[in-house]
């Protein structure tokens, strides 16, 4: 009896692991799918982000740098797209001016602690950007107060303001920044994978003008 029971619950275990494997394929299976769908949409971008791509050029040129800000994966991605610029991205260049405003752990918690979270990259931009600059906000909700702070304050300061966000939320209202790509999407993995090739499309495209 001990011997059929255990037989059992051995047939019972490669059931369960038969389940488990089938719904593991489909969960990756469905954001593969999920993945390259949204990729397909960005193709109803591509003037903007060649439009884009030119202010961001036309901004080094003129003695400009990028500001980069986000928070979360949005810092990570910023942090990513700015040490593409200033080391290279796929050819060999000169350095190109471009600044996380994520890394400085003193500044950002000091202003946290002294002021607010919120003002995290509002201060940094009213002490470091300047009317040639181009000033880069991520974020995933579009609803980032300290993103949306840190847009106000580079308008103020003249500098060109562009976000990347999903579906929108308030980075997309008029008058918040002079371009917001929009990421088609509502699922926050697909809009970062989103906004990891845009970055990477802007560098590509920035680069190619420097070589």
């Amino acid at each position: 009896m001990r011997k059929d029971r255990d037989v059992r619950s051995e047939a019972n275990v490669g059931v369960a692991d038969d389940r488990a494997h089938t719904a593991l394929s489909a969960g990756v299976s469905k954001a593969i799918d999920e993945h390259l769908e949204i990729v397909g949409k960005l193709r109803g971008i591509e003037t903007q982000l060649s439009e884009v791509a030119e202010r961001v050029t036309r901004a080094l040129r003129n003695g400009g740098k990028v500001l980069w800000m986000g928070n979360g994966g949005s810092a990570a991605d910023s942090q990513h797209m700015a040490a593409e610029l200033v080391g290279r991205f796929a050819r060999e260049r000169r350095a190109l001016a471009s600044v996380a405003l994520t890394t400085d752990t003193s500044i950002l918690t000091a202003v946290a602690n002294d002021y607010s979270f919120a003002d995290i990259f509002s201060r940094q931009i009213e002490a470091l950007c300047n009317p040639q600059d181009m000033v880069i906000g991520i974020s995933t909700s579009g609803n980032s107060e300290n993103v949306l702070r840190g847009f106000s304050a580079a308008r103020l300061k003249g500098a060109f303001t562009v976000g990347l966000t999903g579906q929108g939320g308030k980075m997309a209202a008029r008058g918040i920044v002079d371009v917001c790509i929009l990421v088609p999407s509502q699922v926050t993995a697909r809009i970062q994978e989103a906004h990891i090739l845009i970055g990477h499309i802007l560098c590509d495209c920035v680069e190619a003008q420097f070589v």
